[in-house]
């Protein structure tokens, strides 16, 4: 069966049912360059998509928590970046263009036109890239715990060659973890912490170093005053990863976008859960 020919019959399913359609497995295709990329669709076919992009170190299931409810009003494309998840993992470095381009790719194969597109962490440098380079097909953009620019390189370099030399995740996995999630949660290993750390320990190193590689040569803090689409950034008021002037500096320089700090560390979706959907749906719909 051919990908067109399963998306309709998907969407005819949710017509018939009066319900979403959810994906039961993730589906694939191959980029440009010969990557094999995952992803899955949640959703009404016959809603705005709303494409989500995953953090360094995790998976399209990052988003789990959030699907039930973006799902009912939107058709919810997301994926596993590469080198991440059940995508590809390919030798070397990766730059922010591929990284960009692999979306841009993604919504040809699915023939989506324009998307809203919702990004945090990495993925949000993907969304400032997508705002700058490809904005026709951008509707309303979400940043999320981001950043235009994490220098200097020479930090970068030694993380890499750290992860690259490593016999295993363990180490990277804890150091992750500490950055994303609040002390406490950490001390008393909650259930989240324990899925976020099988989620990296399940992650190809080279995946991460080649992540680590595109964030290290990114430097996006005077292109991404040429965005021109609806913007809403979403910093972390206790992050120490992307602070949140970094947040205030990205909303400071795209024409007319929207700051909203949130009490949170990095992973702002799954610490505030309820107040980050709610923000980010009231931007979607206004």
């Amino acid at each position: 069966m051919s990908l067109k020919t399963a998306l309709t019959a998907i969407a005819a399913t949710a017509a018939l049912s009066g319900s979403p359609a959810h994906s039961s497995t993730e589906s694939f295709f191959t980029t440009g360059d010969g990557m094999r990329m995952a992803y899955r669709i949640d959703g009404p076919a016959d809603r705005p998509v709303l494409i989500l992009s995953n953090s360094i170190g995790t998976s399209l299931h990052m988003w789990d928590g959030q699907i039930d409810a973006l799902a009912r009003n939107y058709r919810v494309v997301r994926y596993d970046t590469r080198g991440h998840g059940k995508s590809g993992a390919p030798l070397g470095a990766y730059s922010l263009d591929r990284l960009g381009r692999d979306v841009i790719e993604l919504m040809d194969e699915l023939q989506i036109d324009r998307a809203h597109f919702l990004g945090l962490s990495l993925g949000g440098f993907v969304g400032q890239w997508l705002g700058i380079h490809s904005p026709e097909r951008i509707d309303r953009l979400v940043l999320a715990n981001t950043s235009p620019y994490l220098g200097p390189a020479r930090q970068w370099d030694a993380a890499i060659h750290a992860v690259e030399q490593a016999p295993d995740m363990k180490e990277t996995a804890e150091m992750f973890l500490r950055n994303w999630f609040p002390a406490q949660w950490m001390e008393s290993d909650a259930p989240v912490v324990k899925e976020f750390r099988a989620m990296l320990l399940a992650t190809d190193r080279h995946g991460i170093a080649g992540a680590w590689a595109a964030v290290r040569d990114a430097d996006l803090r005077r292109t991404i005053a040429l965005i021109n689409r609806p913007t809403l950034v979403i910093a972390g008021r206790h992050d120490t990863v992307t602070a949140a002037s970094h947040g205030e500096a990205i909303a400071a320089a795209i024409p007319g976008a929207r700051l909203v700090v949130l009490p949170v560390v990095h992973l702002s979706n799954i610490e505030q859960p309820e107040q980050f959907i709610q923000t980010v749906t009231d931007f979607l719909e206004g």
